[in-house]
């Protein structure tokens, strides 16, 4: 027997874990069938609130499973499919009477049938408990709605959410299949940035792409709010909180109260601003903290100007809007000013103690000083989706939503009670990343995220399509799994947790079909093969990256066969840019940072074998000359990709301008200076926003891309 070899779970641990939606084995990427450790199943059993130390608890616990149901009075939320209806339970002292009806979200009463349904009572805790059942109508309208049902001295509430069965792609995106560009916002700067690229540069470069070369689209990183104090973190995918932006990307001079800051303080403002100006001409590391010193103490000044009554009433409203959310995440972006770093006084750790309550009236002004920018940040990203759709965009700004969120930030502390404690997220092994990937997340935890109706996720969708035109949902897969690892394990021992993929795909779709947003799916990785055929019946997108399609003969796939409903690219932002990727430069860079299985001898041989098949393939179809160069290759992978029948497609600016820095290498976090690359050309010269489209190399490239499509 293989001493490395997990230890087999008992059948009672299996099937205590099977019935809390926690895997014994998974398919890898190889088709290989991988057992889960006992250890890591325990683990995440007990993450779930279920006891599992022996057999005897697990015994226990999957009585206590089957008997939780039937405690409640009505279940905390029913998801269900416009047009389909349901039947609810309702669970009240043996023979009492009952009566459930609805509150229909814009404010109709709906009374619900009971049905004659027999159902024998249970016995718990020495009481018998009856089972009643009401029928949720067919015909109701999409949203959420509150079902009530009372019995003799006893109220229960919950929430019926009816979403789309599928959301439509707009008519314009199928007739015309756009192509848009993906970029990086912080990375592309422009003579006005304050070492960072922001929101006015997003404006500017949708507005330019539009009109300049015709683009549908701007794919950009997540925009979620990063730590309120430096040291911020560099990585977009690893923010503070989904529900609320960075205001590292307001753009200082586009604040309307600028104009009545006072003289002497304007002076200060533009002192603020020329040291990180002069970094934008820099092509070393992005400095995240001395942009964000320079441009709070800008912000600081600003905010202290007196705003219009009109101004006034809009940041009243923006707050009323945003609620008791806001004024959590304002209060942990104050504690965490005040802190400065250091550990909290345990009665901080809850965000709704007396302590914090008390805090927070005593710092008002610093707690709306944080909400303020948030108003700022929010406006700003409205603007700029305006000004894409002003140029001609008809989808316009294609924002990222993340997997998770840091496990000390603000979302953290504000949703522990949905979140698994001593659990992080993340991947198994697969082809790219042999070692598999810990991004170091606190997961959803399933049931206590039901038992809070889903609400906490669909506040983060809703802040998500807010102002996109287009939402990416980074690792859409953890909506229907999710790669737990316990804390203190190594990335490969971990175990796959499922979720209620029906309800969360659903809340999803009913958020993005009324903000209008097209929903693409990144179904990349370790994934049953029905979960893309899913995505798609509901109306999301998949991803499909042409350097990672193969044909049987593992030889490129012709692109006439990728999917329909996906967007394709060439590369994505986990990837080096195409010209170094196909030259296998990627691969001594991850020989050397240690993530390399196996030989890199032979790695780097297959990488020759690969780019000689496919330049082969492009030479056979014409899309390359004979005499063809490096720039010739990339821009035949892109003719490549452009003669799919994908409905959407994104040209990687770094690919149009020759970038070959990677902005990340997945499976490190200090050994590379991830996502702190600025845009450059091939010669590692520094490529600012204002020239980009005049760039020779990016003409040609999108000359070619606009050439295919036609």
């Amino acid at each position: 027997m293989n001493a490395d070899a997990p230890e087999t779970p008992s059948p009672a641990l299996a099937e205590l874990a099977r019935a809390c939606g926690v895997a014994v084995e998974y398919t890898a990427w190889n088709g290989e069938r991988v057992p889960s450790s006992t250890a890591a199943i325990r683990a995440a059993l007990t993450s779930l609130g279920v006891d599992a130390h022996d057999d005897d608890a697990c015994a226990r616990s999957l009585a206590d499973l089957d008997d939780l149901t039937w405690r409640r009075l009505v279940p905390p939320v029913t998801v269900v499919v416009e047009g389909t209806g349901a039947r609810i339970p309702a669970h009240v002292p043996h023979g009492a009477p009952v009566a459930a009806s609805l509150m229909l979200e814009h404010g109709e009463p709906r009374p619900l049938e009971q049905l004659d349904v027999l159902v024998p009572p249970r016995v718990l805790d020495g009481r018998e408990v009856g089972r009643a059942t009401f029928q949720v109508p067919d015909d109701l309208p999409l949203g959420w709605h509150r079902l009530e049902a009372a019995t003799s001295g006893r109220r229960g509430r919950g929430w019926v959410v009816v979403t789309p069965a599928r959301i439509d792609v707009p008519e314009h995106v199928r007739r015309e299949r756009p192509w848009g560009l993906a970029a990086q916002l912080y990375s592309v700067r422009s003579e006005r940035s304050w070492g960072i690229g922001d929101f006015g540069d997003l404006a500017d470069l949708c507005a330019l792409a539009a009109i300049r070369e015709g683009a549908d689209f701007l794919l950009i990183n997540p925009l979620h709010a990063a730590e309120a104090v430096p040291p911020l973190e560099p990585s977009p995918y690893l923010p503070t909180s989904r529900r609320f932006l960075n205001p590292l990307y307001i753009r200082i001079e586009d604040i309307p109260e600028v104009a009545y800051v006072p003289s002497q303080h304007r002076a200060v403002i533009e002192w603020e601003s020329e040291r990180p100006r002069r970094a934008n001409l820099d092509a070393d590391l992005l400095d995240r903290d001395a942009a964000w010193r320079a441009k709070s103490a800008a912000l600081e000044k600003i905010f202290e100007v007196e705003r219009s009554a009109a101004r006034q009433a809009r940041f009243e409203a923006f707050c009323l809007r945003e609620g008791d959310a806001l004024e959590e995440f304002a209060t942990w972006c104050a504690i965490s000013e005040a802190h400065k770093g250091l550990p909290w006084p345990d009665e901080f750790r809850q965000p709704r103690s007396r302590e914090v309550d008390a805090w927070r009236d005593e710092h008002g002004d610093r707690v709306l000083f944080f909400a303020w920018l948030q108003w700022i940040a929010d406006e700003q990203l409205a603007r700029a989706q305006s000004a894409a759709h002003e140029a001609g965009m008809g989808i316009g700004i294609m924002t990222d939503l993340a997997v998770g969120v840091h496990p000390q930030g603000a979302d953290a502390w504000a949703l522990g009670r949905v979140l698994a404690t001593g659990m992080e997220v993340g991947a198994p092994p697969d082809m790219y990343n042999q070692h598999g990937q810990n991004w170091s997340q606190p997961p959803w935890q399933p049931r206590a995220l039901e038992a809070a109706a889903y609400m906490p996720f669909r506040d983060v969708v809703r802040a998500a399509v807010r102002h996109s035109g287009a939402l990416r949902v980074d690792h859409i897969l953890g909506l229907f799994r999710q790669w737990w690892i316990p804390a203190g394990n190594r990335a490969d021992d971990g175990v796959y947790i499922q979720f209620d993929h029906e309800a969360l795909i659903g809340i999803l779709a009913l958020e993005a079909q009324r903000a209008g947003t097209i929903v693409i799916g990144e179904d990349l990785g370790t994934l049953e093969p029905w979960v893309s055929d899913y995505l798609n019946q509901r109306g999301l997108l998949g991803t499909v990256v042409a350097l990672f399609e193969k044909g049987h003969d593992g030889g490129p796939q012709a692109p006439e066969n990728y999917r329909a409903d996906a967007l394709v690219s060439v590369t994505v932002h986990d990837l080096p840019p195409t010209a170094p990727f196909l030259a296998g430069e990627h691969i001594a860079a991850r020989e050397e940072l240690g993530l390399i299985v196996g030989d890199a001898e032979l790695a780097r041989g297959a990488a020759r074998e690969d780019r000689r098949r496919l330049a082969d393939y492009l030479l056979e179809r014409g899309w390359m000359p004979e005499d063809w160069e490096e720039d010739d290759l990339v821009a035949g992978v892109h003719r490549m990709a452009m003669h799919s029948p994908a409905l959407l497609t994104a040209v990687s600016l770094t690919d149009a301008v020759g970038d070959r820095r990677s902005q990340n290498h997945p499976g490190t976090s200090t050994e590379y200076p991830n996502w702190r690359i600025p845009l450059t050309d091939k010669a590692g010269a520094v490529v600012l926003l204002d020239d980009i489209f005049d760039n020779e190399r990016l003409q040609r490239l999108l000359e070619a891309v606009r050439t295919a499509r036609r």
